[in-house]
């Protein structure tokens, strides 16, 4: 029978439709083999020797005299950086103008490099450019929200396909967002502890859904995951903002993100996926009630007409059966 399951931080309601559930090794034939790709495109602005197809960079990680990770900005930013952000209202007409930051993050000069088969220090140092650009955007009073994400494929979203990230810094805290801090706020209020902190240690206990565990992160699927494989990597020491997570965190966090995004390679064929770093505001990043986390969202599955009018998410895979697939795949 089909269940209806609860996401205890959003408190979004998923349909697991169990009467036509996959197995988790049938994603794979979702994807057409991807073509080969070059260690080095002529054509793509982030190879080495094309600097000067990109804006100068903001940062460069030098390793013998060559980079090894650029940031740079956004060509094409969604927000400018210039400015001060000010409000205007007039009756139902509301607008901010769109000062903020888009950034870039070259993640290696390899143009055919992939996270989950990159060396665990390479990630490592992509981690410590990102506490970085957090620690110093943290800084600009203009700014409310800091976002880093990742999009690997087209379906999800890349136009260039050398290996990058990006980071989006706004002026305001965006309503999905702020909504999450609500809820958790609630369940602190009621129940007198983090709901992170407390689904860590149900599912720690659990075993489930569990993927990877080292003694400072845990990769899990959620039991009320919206899609399928949909992945939580959590801090289990209590930390509401990214900018927060130190040197042995940042250690830690490099493996279990290289893989846990191997498994993914090697398990489902090289998904199409995109992965977010989910963090405080600005202004709280020392609450008790919200826990930072990175998100991975495979590309699998499609959005359609009932999501759309219901805002209620059907998923054909069960957590439980997809994160044993993942746990005992070797790699």
């Amino acid at each position: 029978m089909p269940e209806i399951r609860q996401n205890i931080v959003t408190k979004d309601w998923i349909i697991f439709a169990t009467e036509r559930a996959k197995r988790p090794e049938d994603f794979k034939k979702h994807f057409a083999k991807k073509e080969e790709k070059p260690d080095f495109s002529p054509n793509c602005p982030f190879c080495p020797g094309n600097e000067n197809k990109t804006p100068p960079a903001i940062l460069e990680i030098k390793k013998d005299n060559a980079w090894i990770i650029r940031v740079i900005p956004n060509k094409f930013s969604a927000l400018v950086n210039e400015g001060i952000p000010q409000r205007k209202t007039s009756g139902i007409k509301r607008i901010i103008n769109g000062v903020g930051v888009h950034e870039v993050i070259i993640e290696t000069p390899a143009h055919n490099s992939t996270t989950g088969l990159m060396e665990e220090e390479n990630v490592r140092e992509i981690i410590q450019v990102y506490k970085k650009r957090y620690l110093d955007l943290e800084k600009d009073s203009r700014l409310s929200q800091i976002i880093i994400f990742k999009n690997h494929g087209k379906s999800a979203g890349t136009s260039l396909e050398h290996p990058h990230s990006q980071l989006i810094a706004t002026p305001i805290v965006p309503a999905s967002v702020r909504q999450r801090f609500e809820e958790a706020m609630r369940h602190y209020d009621e129940n007198g502890v983090c709901v992170f902190c407390q689904m860590i240690e149900e599912e720690i206990k659990d075993q489930e859904r569990l993927i990877l565990e080292d003694d400072k992160f845990l990769a899990i699927i959620p039991y009320a995951a919206y899609s399928p494989f949909h992945i939580w990597i959590l801090p289990k020491r209590h930390s509401a903002s990214f900018g927060e997570i130190n040197q042995e965190e940042i250690k830690s966090l490099a493996g279990i993100l290289k893989n846990t995004l191997a498994k993914l390679y090697y398990g489902l064929d090289d998904p199409d996926y995109n992965y977010c770093i989910r963090s405080t505001s600005i202004d709280q990043k020392e609450v008790k009630y919200f826990h930072w986390y990175l998100a991975i969202v495979p590309k699998v599955t499609k959005i359609a007409g009932f999501e759309l009018g219901s805002g209620m998410f059907i998923n054909v895979s069960m957590p439980e059966e997809s994160a044993k697939f993942l746990r005992e795949l070797k790699i």
